[in-house]
């Protein structure tokens, strides 16, 4: 089993924070990244049970981020969701770049929890 649940990459502090004290307060184990770069090799290495990625990131954008996980046979099936201050929130096709889900910032915190809840098959 993996020791990390949930590999966040955000660059924005403050939203980074707020994750992380609401999904670890529920118990996930949550490790950050803040860019898009080295990213992948990040990915893989620790192997989470979800990505949370932002789209909007320095150097590598988190939908570059995504195109080159879904390219990835290693990597390809690893669940994503997407947080984004364009668009809106949705699922599957409705998501961009290949993405399970997409939660639109700001979010509302019992939505996030809900989805990850969902994604990642814990009830509640």
């Amino acid at each position: 089993m993996s020791a990390t649940d949930i590999l966040l990459i955000e660059d924005e502090p403050n939203i980074a924070e707020a994750v992380r004290f609401i999904l670890t307060r529920d118990g996930w184990r949550l490790d950050h990244w803040s860019e898009g770069s080295q990213a992948l090799a990040r990915i893989a290495a620790l192997q989470p049970r979800l990505v949370i990625l932002d789209v909007m990131l320095p150097a590598q954008s988190g939908l570059e981020v995504l195109a080159a996980l879904r390219a990835d046979p290693m990597l390809a099936a690893t669940p994503v969701l997407m947080l984004t201050a364009r668009g809106t929130a949705g699922r599957g096709a409705m998501a961009p770049g290949g993405a399970d889900r997409v939660v639109a910032k700001p979010f509302d915190n019992d939505d996030l929890r809900r989805v990850v809840s969902e994604m990642l098959g814990r009830s509640g």
